[in-house]
């Protein structure tokens, strides 16, 4: 979507340094000029950004970027935002490891979560998601695939969502989320390099299209120093 590749460039421009840090980015009308776009797909973006805590909108004054938003080299995840793990580190080389693929009949709690009979086959997989070759997360996840088709293990060595929104057409709106501490169980430890002693943080999550319809149920189970949950609350008054 327009409004989507409109952020991720102002994106990019705010971290290469583009942008001053003390000055407001261009207004919306010379935004809505640059990138022939409508009004509302540049707020929509500038949305995006100010969600994600790397800028804010002061009513009357412009859009200022949060000049401490890009001193951390955790994994953040803003409380609203729905990104795969390749979006979310997109300046980084991201690789996957598959431990296991296959198609199976869901249990009834995973039917239940996705809204399907447990006559309906589902794709059962589990990876590892390296960062510059550094293992970050274990994620599990079902798909039902008469609505995801076509997944195999090329697809899995990369964006499960750029598939879904490039080939397949869909449009991923939303996902509802459980976070939660864990202890590393002997897979984590395996594939995470963590001690028994250390902590992952797990993801459980169920995303759906914009028609509503659930098409993924998903364990992450994350490096504790790997990551961190960002919530942004601007007074723009």
């Amino acid at each position: 979507m327009k409004y989507q590749v409109i952020s991720e460039e102002i994106r990019h421009r705010i971290e290469s340094g583009f942008y001053p840090l003390d000055q407001p980015l261009p207004d919306e009308h010379s935004l809505v000029e640059e990138f022939s776009c409508s009004r509302m797909t540049v707020k929509r973006a500038l949305d995006v950004l100010a969600s994600e805590g790397i800028v804010f909108r002061k009513r009357g004054h412009g859009t200022f970027i949060v000049q401490s938003s890009f001193q951390s080299d955790y994994i953040h995840v803003g409380t609203n935002e729905t990104l795969g793990f390749t979006s979310l580190m997109k300046e980084k080389q991201v690789t996957s490891k598959l431990i296991s693929f296959d198609m199976i009949a869901p249990t009834a709690e995973v039917a239940s979560y996705l809204a399907i009979s447990e006559d309906t086959p589902v794709y059962h997989h589990i990876r590892v998601r390296c960062v510059d070759d550094n293992p970050h997360v274990i994620e599990e996840t079902y798909m039902p695939t008469p609505l995801i088709p076509g997944i195999t293990p090329t697809v899995l060595h990369n964006s499960v969502y750029a598939y879904m929104e490039k080939e397949l057409g869909l449009k991923i709106a939303g996902s509802r989320r459980r976070i939660r501490a864990e202890q590393a169980t002997a897979q984590d430890m395996e594939e995470l390099g963590l001690s028994e002693n250390e902590p992952v943080l797990v993801i459980e999550q169920v995303a759906y299209l914009n028609t509503g319809i659930a098409f993924e149920y998903s364990f992450a189970r994350h490096r504790f120093d790997k990551f961190e949950i960002t919530t942004v609350n601007i007074n723009a008054k």
